[in-house]
């Protein structure tokens, strides 16, 4: 078995971790990634397959689960009932409720909100040099998600806080203090909505809150707790991958003086996609394997983890020409930026409608935006996100 070191925190990986990504699918399809202490799948057709395989899956073995830390019950409490760690009938029933209010026609209505927003927010861009990510890439999604849910935008500076303590629960740097202040925004972002969810049951709107709640499937409805997990995740996962994909997007379309055509309606959807096959927020997901099988002839006991390498299968020379060049016209669609499979993002349609919105504005707007400062990416892995994306217009 192929060996490979590379600390995920390393000041060069986390800059450039796609000439590490080069050199693995060189040399072999899967590896061991010792750092991680796990088996890597790093070519697209192998996270493909791997991605859709029910041999594999999220959710916990039970003979692997340890006790949950007295410092972690508010945090595992919003986990145990996330429908992104659960396999089988439960993720089916869970996914199945939340797409009968998470429906198509539903975002598309977004589509005036998305535009007022970016009005907003384009429209109070201070003058000279700025950090986009705080002042557009992060506000828009924030506030999208807020309409969406039901829930004031004057929350949105709590959302934000409870988001973004939450998921850095998932990075290569984690630490004690990043466990406690995960677990309060869980406690604080689940009384939140306990209360929210109450007033909704006895004051129906038109929002998401509220269909989720009428939801139903062969006289189940989602608990109190299953909604709860159901709106973290949401938030947490729709919020923060937008953001930095539009981070990342803007980053790559500056950095290649990208035609403004590139953005026209006619070809925004195909950049978009583009984009998320070149620089995607989200570079790693795993797997538990629930049987014994082999993946590229190794073998991957019952029980294993396994790290399905999302960032370095939208570089795959094996499915694109030059795949590490960024060309907005390339046929990008079968990138995996979204996942695959059971688990593909529910919120993918409405990740693509932000960005097709917000980019198309943002530089209609702004002809002349350009970089103010060298972009630097963030000790964030496995997340591959922008500390700050200084800009001047």
């Amino acid at each position: 078995m192929h060996i490979l070191n590379q600390s995920p925190t390393d000041p060069a990986f986390v800059q450039d971790p796609y000439a590490f990504y080069e050199k693995a699918r060189r040399d072999t399809p899967v590896a061991y990634w010792e750092d991680y202490g796990m088996l890597a799948a790093f070519d697209h057709a192998t996270v493909h397959a791997l991605l859709r395989d029910k041999r594999l899956g999220r959710e916990i073995p039970a003979e692997l689960r340890k006790p949950v830390p007295d410092h972690l019950q508010a945090f595992d409490t919003v986990e145990e009932h996330s429908m992104l760690e659960k396999e089988g009938d439960t993720h089916r029933r869970l996914r199945g409720l939340v797409l009968r209010a998470f429906t198509s026609r539903r975002i598309a209505n977004l589509n005036d909100d998305v535009l007022e927003i970016c009005n907003d927010l384009i429209a109070g861009f201070p003058v000279g040099e700025f950090d986009l990510i705080p002042a557009y890439c992060t506000q828009l999604p924030v506030r999208v998600i807020a309409r969406l849910l039901g829930v004031p935008e004057e929350h949105g500076d709590d959302l934000l806080r409870w988001s973004n303590a939450m998921v850095s629960m998932y990075q290569a740097n984690r630490s004690r203090a990043i466990e406690d202040a995960a677990n309060t925004a869980a406690s604080e972002f689940s009384a939140f909505l306990r209360a929210y969810i109450e007033t909704r049951r006895d004051d129906p709107r038109d929002d998401l809150i509220t269909n989720l709640i009428a939801a139903e499937e062969d006289g189940v409805k989602l608990s109190t707790d299953e909604l709860i997990g159901t709106c973290v995740l949401l938030l947490n996962a729709g919020h923060e991958a937008t953001v930095h994909s539009m981070g990342n997007a803007v980053k790559t379309l500056l950095e290649h003086d990208t035609p403004s055509s590139a953005l026209n309606d006619d070809n925004i959807a195909d950049t978009v996609e583009e984009l998320l096959r070149y620089d995607p927020p989200l570079h790693m997901f795993t797997r538990y394997a629930y049987e014994d099988i082999e993946v590229c002839g190794v073998p991957l006991k019952k029980g294993d983890e396994v790290a399905l390498i999302l960032g370095s299968a939208g570089r795959c020379e094996e499915v694109w020409e030059s795949a590490d060049q960024f060309v907005p016209s390339k046929n990008s669609k079968s990138h995996l930026a979204f996942g695959g499979g059971l688990h593909f993002c529910v919120g993918a349609p409405l990740a693509r409608l932000e960005m097709q919105i917000g980019l198309k504005m943002l530089f209609e707007a702004c002809p002349n935006l350009q970089l103010a400062q060298a972009p630097v990416y963030a000790d964030s892995y496995h997340f591959h996100k922008l500390e700050q994306l200084i800009v001047s217009r």
